[in-house]
């Protein structure tokens, strides 16, 4: 009865939005076992999966993250010596990035080389994106590699912040230990 007006003289405030707490683990890292021509460090808080998407080609993995409900695809191609072949994947991999413009709202392209000499195109995307974080890969004759991050929920991205930027620093990391396998 109460519920249905039977209180008087009752002053209600509404409560202030709330966000889960995420907890985050600190950074730790394992080298991925030698069964793809790269090799990397990845998080010791996520598991490799096998891409089981029906046209994944060999060496197409996921760098999953369970209790985040999140992972990184990576798929890799090999270039064959080919220019045309290599031309081809990078149109494709600026292809993919680009479809995000309809909701990104920033997208910053940073060329970086990384330690072992390889060099790295890292896209950042913000809004609200599929996709937070991207990057490309080659060594122009032999190997190409692409990576993105992906999360499996309808939750907004300004609520997944801190994940996002998690998991950005392990792919950044990923990135820094690659190394092409001969």
């Amino acid at each position: 009865m109460a519920a249905c007006g039977g209180q008087k003289n009752v002053d209600f405030v509404p409560k202030p939005k709330g966000y889960p707490r995420i907890d985050l683990p600190g950074h730790a890292y394992q080298t991925l076992e030698p069964t793809h021509p790269y090799q990397f460090e990845y998080s010791t808080y996520a598991r490799i999966l096998p891409d089981t998407f029906a046209r994944a080609e060999p060496h197409w993995i996921f760098v999953n993250y369970p209790k985040f409900n999140a992972s990184i695809q990576l798929t890799y191609k090999p270039v064959l010596n080919d220019p045309n072949r290599l031309k081809g994947m990078l149109e494709d991999s600026y292809k993919l990035a680009g479809k995000h413009k309809i909701k990104a709202y920033s997208i910053q392209e940073k060329v970086t080389r990384l330690p072992s000499g390889i060099w790295a195109n890292v896209i950042e995307l913000r809004g609200e994106v599929p996709s937070q974080m991207q990057f490309i890969t080659t060594d122009t004759t032999t190997n190409f590699l692409r990576g993105a991050l992906y999360f499996n929920t309808a939750t907004d991205n300004d609520s997944l912040a801190p994940v996002i930027d998690y998991i950005k620093k392990d792919m950044l990391h990923m990135l820094q230990t690659l190394k092409w396998r001969k």
